[in-house]
């Protein structure tokens, strides 16, 4: 009976983990869903290391949102979706997600850090299959 408890409790705190993760990502899924790049900014922190398709450059949030506004006109966005999320040792959390643009696919890779309360992106990666 008590490995079954502990069993149970395991259980219980991944699907936390799960829930607590997908609530960081949401609101960036969204974004990216709806090519919204003011939307996406948003959870940017000061200063953002972007990859597009192996252009990677750190931009401010207000150069992060013309980066990826233009990204999005030239890759209009047909589907999203976040296919893994994990954290890593020290707490940082990523997700992977499939961007599809026509017949094209990008690998997306988002690394977000607390900071404060907030969980803000601090790498963003499309990177074309």
């Amino acid at each position: 009976m008590k490995r079954f408890t502990v069993l149970l409790v395991l259980i219980m705190a991944s699907v936390s983990l799960v829930q607590a993760q997908s609530e960081i990502f949401n609101p960036m899924k969204d974004a990216i869903k709806a090519s919204d790049a003011a939307a996406l900014v948003k959870s940017f922190a000061v200063s953002v290391d972007i990859n597009l398709e192996g252009n990677i450059n750190t931009y401010s949030k207000a150069q992060s949102e013309f980066v990826l506004k233009d990204f999005f006109k030239k890759h209009p966005v047909n589907d999203f979706s976040i296919v893994h999320m994990g954290s890593s040792k020290g707490g940082l959390q990523f997700a992977i997600g499939r961007y599809i643009s026509g017949s094209d696919s990008y690998n997306v890779l988002m690394r977000v850090r607390q900071v404060g309360e907030e969980y803000l992106v601090h790498e963003i990666s499309f990177v074309k299959e």
